[in-house]
């Protein structure tokens, strides 16, 4: 990387924040609780971009994770587990990077002392990479987090639309990129809801063919396909709904990098409450169907798939996850809401046609379902339809399917 030797020279940032980026030291402004840093610059180098926000104090701005800078001491530590590996003088970051990108190496052992080193724990912020139709149905359907998403600490960096491309799931890659990118960020209530697609649990999602895919290929590493960043990788387990927790939140990234949240998630009143200003108002303009002006509160009972269960004193109720500490009865009044004593996932499941599938919800005699494995073979047998990456749905009849049952998730507490 070329620097300009002026680039040293640069004042601090307002905070008085600077770190150390390809020996040279920055005004830096944290972001994402330490997992990435907005780096300044007085003059143009390489992978620094005008700043054009009119509150710019710099004229050149960058985006980098954690990893990629020295951070002076007292700082925070960082917000999750970092990706680590047994380096040695035959194998950089580089050639780790090139690892993750060849389906032939995913069970080399330093490439998995790698993946393993991603850990998601209870409270861990997890995001996944929403298209305007994906935010519109989370405002006006109540979707709920399922499929492929990443923990937030490993894509914190990716800040605009332009980087958060590769992060999408419903195939738009390759296409015009908007103005504004949408994420949907909360924190995982257990780790066990969360699996890397890698080894024979989801091997068929690597022999999918392109014609019967959305989004680009899974590799089988547990890695996201990129030519530059190393990006771990999670599915949700069995592709199933996950309920979401309290505080969630709907985010949009402008192309200057800015992050605006626009509501937040009250499970109390099921529903989205608006939290972005007049100012941001703009940013919901190509969502379909949605209002910017309005809060998305649900008024009758929604079709979940999945529930959150709670055990106190002996009794079942529908229960708030707070992670990581705090899980309750859910209740509009304060009093009433019990820390529970006992949690758990709840869901229908099904078999047709010998695949196992999440049961989304019945119609006349009629079953929405989800593949829980997807493979070639399975998609073929029950004409299942690609909706998002590695999720496909099929409408199966009620009469033919076998081992109709509920199965629990517990949490342990």
């Amino acid at each position: 990387m070329s620097v300009s030797p002026q680039a040293s020279q640069v004042p601090e940032a307002p905070a008085g924040l600077r770190v150390r980026f390809a020996g040279v030291l920055h005004p830096a402004e944290e972001l994402a609780r330490g997992a990435a840093y907005e780096l300044f610059n007085t003059e143009p180098a390489d992978g620094f971009v005008r700043d054009l926000r009119p509150t710019a104090r710099y004229p050149y701005h960058r985006f980098v994770h954690a990893s990629e800078v020295s951070r002076p001491p007292g700082t925070a530590p960082d917000p999750d587990s970092p990706l680590t590996a047994p380096l040695n003088r035959e194998l950089s970051w580089a050639g780790i990077h090139e690892l993750s990108q060849s389906p032939a190496a995913v069970a080399h052992p330093v490439l998995t002392a790698v993946r393993d080193s991603a850990l998601v724990r209870r409270g861990t912020q997890m995001v996944k990479a929403l298209s305007a139709h994906q935010l519109a149905g989370f405002l006006l359907r109540g979707w709920l987090p399922y499929g492929f998403c990443y923990r937030e600490y490993d894509v914190a960096h990716l800040r605009t639309p332009t980087h958060q491309t590769l992060l999408r799931t419903d195939g738009e890659a390759g296409r015009a990129v908007p103005d504004v990118a949408y994420l949907l960020r909360w924190r995982a209530i257990d780790p066990i809801d969360y699996l890397a697609p890698v080894g024979t649990e989801h091997q068929g999602l690597s022999r999918i063919p392109s014609h019967d895919r959305i989004g680009p290929p899974v590799l089988g590493t547990g890695f996201a396909p990129s030519g530059r960043h190393l990006i771990p990788e999670f599915v949700t387990r069995d592709f199933a709904d996950l309920p979401l927790p309290a505080n969630a939140a709907l985010l949009a990234h402008t192309s200057d990098g800015d992050e605006v949240v626009l509501y937040t998630y009250q499970p109390e009143q099921r529903g989205w409450l608006r939290m972005a200003g007049p100012r941001w108002r703009h940013l919901l303009a190509g969502v379909p169907g949605v209002s910017p002006d309005q809060e998305y509160v649900s008024t009758a009972e929604a079709v979940r798939s999945t529930v959150l269960i709670g055990g106190y004193r002996g009794q079942e109720h529908e229960a708030v996850a707070d992670p990581p500490g705090e899980f309750r009865v859910l209740a509009m009044t304060r009093a009433a809401r019990y820390p529970v004593e006992t949690l758990l996932r709840r869901a229908r499941y099904v078999t047709w046609r010998g695949a196992r599938c999440l049961v989304l919800h019945e119609e006349s005699g009629w079953l929405r379902i989800r593949l829980c494995r997807p493979d070639p073979d399975n998609i073929a047998t029950l004409g299942a339809q690609c909706y998002e990456r590695g999720v496909y749905e099929a409408w199966a009849p009620s009469a033919e399917v076998t081992d109709d049952r509920l199965l629990d998730v517990p949490y342990p507490l």
